[in-house]
């Protein structure tokens, strides 16, 4: 009897870690920059009316001390059919993760 219960807590402890391990990777998983993408996506629906057909994104570069930019490249689609890029800066302070701006500029999908 004694062992089977040192063998039911040795699996319980073992499962415990597995979930736990399981849980940092997947919070883990989440790049940095999915927030300045949602703000991205969100900034140019309200600001072109369209619907995202796809995002990417660019990169990170640091423009100061207290200034990042995260760049994406959305394609979208008006109302009307026509589909069409557009490029996504958004800038920000990496210290306090305060938005500072976001900027666009479209281009034909090619």
């Amino acid at each position: 009897m004694r062992a089977l219960m040192v063998t039911i807590l040795t699996l319980m402890l073992g499962l415990s870690g597995i979930t736990a391990a399981a849980a940092a990777s997947t919070s883990s998983s989440i790049p940095d920059y999915a927030k300045w993408g949602i703000i991205a996506v969100k900034e140019t629906q309200t600001k072109y009316n369209v619907d995202i057909l796809d995002y990417k994104h660019i990169g990170r570069s640091s423009l100061s001390a207290n200034q990042s930019r995260e760049q994406f490249k959305l394609w979208v689609r008006a109302k009307d059919g026509k589909q069409f890029d557009v490029y996504v800066n958004v800038d920000f302070n990496p210290n306090t993760q305060q938005l500072k701006k976001v900027q666009f500029a479209e281009s034909d999908r090619h």
